[in-house]
C-alpha cells in the first residue's frame, strides 16, 4: 500500500503541467465552441448525478418508512390486549 502511494505521488510530481489545466486555465480561448460544449457537459453530468443520487435517497427513505410501519404494525399485533 505504501509503494502505491509513492508511485502515485511520484507520477503527480513528474507529470507535465499541461495535463492539469483546462482550456480556460492554460490560456485557451474560453469563448470557443469547444469550451462551451465542455461547460454544458459538466453541467449535464452534475444534473444527472444529482438526479440519480436524489432518486436513490428517496428510495432509501421510502424503504426505511415502510420498514418502520411494518415494525409498528407487528408490535401492535403482538401486544397483549386489555
Amino acid at each position: 500500500m505504501k509503494s502505491l502511494r509513492i508511485i502515485l505521488f511520484a507520477s503527480v510530481l513528474l507529470a507535465p503541467v499541461k495535463i492539469f489545466a483546462c482550456a480556460a486555465c492554460f490560456g485557451g480561448n474560453i469563448d470557443s465552441p469547444m469550451a462551451d460544449g465542455m461547460n454544458w457537459a459538466i453541467l449535464t453530468l452534475g444534473v444527472v448525478i444529482t438526479t440519480v443520487l436524489g432518486a436513490f435517497l428517496t428510495f432509501l427513505i421510502c424503504v426505511i418508512r415502510k420498514s418502520e410501519a411494518l415494525t409498528a404494525a407487528a408490535e401492535q399485533k403482538n401486544s397483549p390486549k386489555e
